[in-house]
């Protein structure tokens, strides 16, 4: 298959948009325009994340604004609402927009969850999610069923739904990940594109080969994924010194409070990146480089995936062709502020992945 890349967006945006003095205002317009350029620009889609906005009028709001190419990725916690109503508003968006939807499945910690009145431990969980997609899968596949499992008894599931044939053959697509070893699992089974954050090459073909092994078991092939951000820079200096001019103007309550935000209860996923920097915030960025342009500083002051590429055009490329040639094909990339390093990444990185810039 093809590589294919996509942008993230989340209305929290600017030069470091983790501090006041960094973030720039953002209304509706503004992500409209975003998602216009991201649609324009190549990139086949956008990762909406659980941020302070809500990503169902997010990604409708989105939709509306970018062509049928730009498929948004919806990140959904299993379990916050009844699988038949979010295969009812699944149905409903592919109807309204298209086939383009997909969700990304976010598991979160017991602790996020509890926030919602959602009390299950890590392994409970992934036991929901596992029931919960299935579940979801067969409903926006058109499906009428009867369910009877641990956490959901839904006799005749699907039969309220009959005015809302699926629009996207087999359901809507889901892609998740996870690195325990009941999160792994619950991909090999149940998802199609199995997401990961960034790690040295060796560390992370570990990893995507027990998911390969573990979704064999199951009969299955999955896509592969990686979450990464870029500090792409005409040169490699240049681009450290970006870096270098992030962890100056963080403020050490933001250090303070992203570093002591995760316990226990992180996820393997957060703690495998926790170990990459270890909780020590350097004098320079270049000191916490894992591996050649790998750096997990991002981790120091924001929440979620912590790897940035950094360095100049040819060797983002080459890191990103590193990882091509371990199965990866799908990239969700990111950088600060979002709108101007879309194009900077669709000018010079895209191309020399053989993405063409612009759909016009």
């Amino acid at each position: 298959m093809d590589t294919e890349v996509l942008w993230y967006i989340i209305p929290r945006e600017g030069r470091y948009p983790w501090e006041p003095a960094g973030r720039r205002p953002v209304d509706l317009g503004y992500l409209q325009h975003l998602a216009a350029a991201v649609d324009r620009l190549g990139y086949t889609g956008a990762l909406l994340a659980t941020d302070q906005y809500d990503v169902w009028p997010l990604g409708s709001a989105l939709a509306a604004a970018t062509s049928p190419a730009f498929k948004p990725l919806l990140a959904v916690h299993p379990g916050l609402i009844s699988p038949t109503l979010l295969a009812k508003s699944a149905l409903t968006f592919d109807h309204l927009f298209g086939p383009r939807l997909r969700f990304n499945v976010v598991n979160g910690s017991t602790d996020t969850l509890h926030r919602y009145g959602l009390h299950l431990e890590h392994d409970e969980r992934y036991r929901l999610s596992a029931e919960y997609w299935q579940v979801v899968r067969r409903l926006t596949a058109g499906e009428v069923f009867d369910h009877k499992g641990e956490f959901y008894d839904l006799p005749g599931a699907g039969a309220d739904l009959r005015d809302l044939p699926p629009v996207q053959k087999g359901g809507i697509p889901l892609w998740f990940g996870g690195s325990s070893p009941a999160g792994i699992e619950m991909a090999a089974e149940h998802v199609d594109v199995y997401l990961t954050w960034g790690e040295p090459p060796a560390q992370l073909a570990e990893k995507l080969n027990r998911v390969r092994e573990r979704a064999f078991a199951h009969g299955r092939t999955l896509r592969l994924g990686l979450r990464l951000h870029l500090i792409v820079r005409d040169t490699e200096d240049e681009a450290w010194a970006a870096a270098d001019h992030l962890l100056d103007v963080t403020s050490r309550e933001t250090y303070a409070r992203q570093l002591a935000a995760h316990g226990e209860d992180a996820g393997v996923g957060w703690q495998r990146q926790f170990r990459q920097h270890g909780g020590r915030v350097p004098a320079k960025a270049r000191e916490l480089e894992t591996y050649p342009n790998l750096w997990p500083g991002m981790g120091l002051f924001r929440p979620g995936p912590g790897t940035a590429v950094v360095g100049s055009t040819r060797q983002v490329v080459e890191r990103l062709e590193e990882f091509r040639s371990l199965g990866v094909d799908t990239f969700i990339l990111s950088g600060n502020p979002l709108l101007e390093e879309a194009y900077r990444v669709a000018e010079t990185v895209l191309p020399a992945l053989g993405i063409r810039p612009d759909r016009s």
